[in-house]
This record gives structure tokens, sequence and C-alpha cells, in this order.
């Protein structure tokens, strides 16, 4: 019988904390069930393993990061909304740079696949941004993956501490939104 509390998303939900304390690739089966007080086999009645449980941590943070980008844009256009939408993300990956880890690479198995499902609420806030923007619909998915390359970019070499020379992280984050903000509006 399962645990009192235990369902696939509370054990997704903990291995997604669990992820952003330890890492992506430190987590195991093992080390969830320790920290949930349960023997590993037990949480094989809610994920199917680890590849399961890490898609399911995937669908959490790439419907977090949604949510967070969304919120930020609301009410906003054109380099506000851009600036918005990437400190947004930013923060994400920095305060959960493990659930974030389980996004990279996630390939949905179809158009229903949640993983599909939520990846597209996080694109359909970027092209959110991008309606600020005279950005002709042939050039929309070259600009998307632009402003995932760079906000991907950015925070991920920052939560690796990838940034150690002097000069202010924060400043230069603000030129790359300028930066990108100037090159969306020469297209």
């Amino acid at each position: 019988m399962p645990r009192a509390g235990l369902d696939p998303a509370a054990v997704a939900a903990a291995g997604a904390a669990l992820a952003d304390e330890v890492g992506l690739a430190n987590l195991t089966m093992g080390l969830l069930a320790e920290r949930l007080g349960v023997r590993t086999p037990s949480l094989y009645k809610h994920v199917d393993g680890q590849e399961d449980l890490n898609r399911r941590i995937a669908v959490l943070a790439l419907s977090e990061a949604a949510d967070a980008v969304g919120g930020a844009v609301q009410g906003y256009a054109g380099r506000d909304a851009l600036a918005a939408a990437a400190r947004a993300f930013r923060a994400f990956v920095l305060e959960h740079p493990g659930r974030y880890a389980a996004t990279i690479g996630v390939e949905p198995s179809g158009p229903d696949d949640p993983v599909a499902v939520a990846s597209g609420r996080l694109l359909g806030a970027f092209t959110a941004v991008l309606r600020g923007y005279e950005i002709g619909e042939p050039d929309v998915t070259h600009a998307l993956r632009m402003l995932r390359s760079l906000c991907h970019g950015f925070a991920t070499l920052q939560s690796a501490n990838g940034f150690q020379w002097s000069a202010d992280v924060d400043e230069s984050f603000e030129w790359l939104v300028a930066f990108a903000d100037r090159g969306l509006r020469a297209i």
C-alpha cells in the first residue's frame, strides 16, 4: 500500500527540491527514498524509475518557469517585457538549478505529453514578449532560439559560478537584455 501523503506529484516535488540541493546528476531513487523516509522500492509505486522521475521533475520545472515568466510579462511590452521575462527566467534557474537541469534535452513523446504541454506554456510566454517587436512570422522561431540561448546560457553559467571576474554580474545581465532588445528591434 502506498504511503499516505505520497503520490506521483509529491514524489516529483520532493525529487525536484532534492535535485536543487544536490544537483540533478546526484539525484538517485535511493537518496530520494531516504529523504522521504521510505524504502527505495516504495517509490516505484509512484514513479517508474529514475527516468520517469526526471521527466516529472522536468514537467514541474517547465510549468513553474512558465508561471514565473508568464506572470512577469503581464502588462509589459517591448523592452520592458523582454527584461521582465529574462529576469524571471534567470531568477528561476538560479533558485532551482537542479530541477531546471532536468528540462535540458528532455523530449516529448507527442503533442499531449506533459513535457510538450509545459514546454509550450513556457514558449508561449516568450512568444508573447516577441509580440512587442516587429518580427515577421518566419523569424519568430529564430528569435525564440536566440532568447533561449541568451537566457539559458547566462543563467546556467551564473548558477555554476562561471562568472568569476570582478565585473558586476547584474550589470552584465542588464547589458545582455539591452543587447537582445537592440537585436530584436533591428530585425
